[in-house]
């Protein structure tokens, strides 16, 4: 359904509230990412993925004027609805994609999002008309549990909808969504899983450790300098590997979640990380290596879930 291995995600641009400022520390400017875009677009990956709750709407804008030069057609977007951020009213859901719409230059999305499962009984018939519009061309759910999962294809299948996709924290240091049976269901329903955070905000990149952690006083640092003894021989063997394909170190974690069947959401800041991105998406690990990852990342014992997410196992 989604030709590309990888969707590049935008969640660090912007700037505001849950904005890459913010989250990541970055600072991010129009020409810097219009670059990124371009470079992108010449290799073939295509797949954008965004939300409105990202900067309160900042990264929308920034990625719907770096695309503005190219055939829509050309591209696929994804972005999302955010119950948490949205209004009272009973035109909650139009007003917030439409508010996306004007802000990414287009009169329609390819992939729409129920970004939370807050009340999947609520908004979860409400994407039916966006679709049936040709506001929306597919529905995914974000964060959402299995019997969330369960009961949102139900509804959407009542009004003649399928359910597309799947997207939730998923890397080598989360794997709640393989183990609570997330995965299996996916693949089993022809619903493609889209796993966001696979790098771990940078922490898996192998651009930082012990002796070189994150800077400044970003939620980042603060949720993965504390970490980082612990993932220090699961990056190593990472950086072992990556020798041996001469590959970047974030290829490896990328590659690990591709080979379990996902379509991992790449977060990309610059244009130098098109070319990694592109190599991941051809790389093959023996079964050994994928194991000895897998091992690795469970002797951590380190727990990255995010403030927002809600435990899956519940």
């Amino acid at each position: 359904m989604f030709n590309s291995k990888v969707a590049l995600g935008t969640w660090s641009w912007g700037s505001g509230r849950n904005g890459g400022d913010q989250i990541f520390g970055n600072h991010l400017k129009q020409a810097d990412l219009q670059a990124v875009v371009d470079t992108a677009m010449a290799a073939g990956l295509n797949l954008w993925d965004t939300a409105a709750a990202y900067g309160q709407g900042s990264s929308e804008t920034l990625l719907g004027n770096c695309l503005q030069k190219y055939n829509r057609s050309d591209y696929f977007l994804s972005t999302k609805f955010t119950p948490v951020f949205a209004s009272d009213g009973e035109d909650a859901v139009d007003q917030m994609l439409s508010e996306s719409l004007k802000r990414l230059h287009t009169d329609y999305v390819d992939l729409y999002w129920i970004h939370n499962s807050d009340d999947v009984e609520k908004w979860t018939p409400k994407m039916i008309p966006l679709v049936k519009q040709g506001l929306v061309k597919h529905i995914g759910v974000s964060n959402h549990n299995l019997a969330q999962i369960k009961r949102a294809k139900e509804i959407l299948n009542e009004g003649g909808v399928e359910l597309s996709a799947v997207q939730n924290h998923y890397s080598l240091l989360y794997p709640q969504s393989q183990e609570t049976g997330i995965l299996d269901y996916c693949h089993q329903n022809n619903i493609t899983f889209f796993p966001y955070m696979v790098l771990e905000q940078g922490a898996l990149s192998g651009k930082y450790n012990v002796d070189h952690p994150f800077a400044g006083d970003s939620q980042r640092a603060r949720t993965y300098n504390p970490m980082l003894k612990e993932l220090t021989a699961l990056t190593d063997k990472m950086s072992e590997i990556a020798d041996k394909y001469s590959v970047a170190v974030a290829d490896i974690a990328t590659a690990w979640v591709i080979q379990k069947g996902t379509t991992p959401i790449i977060g990309v800041t610059k244009k130098e990380y098109i070319a990694d991105t592109k190599r991941a998406t051809d790389l093959k690990l023996t079964q050994d290596e994928m194991t000895s990852l897998e091992d690795l990342a469970a002797k951590t014992h380190v727990n990255t879930r995010g403030h927002w997410e809600a435990n899956m196992n519940k």
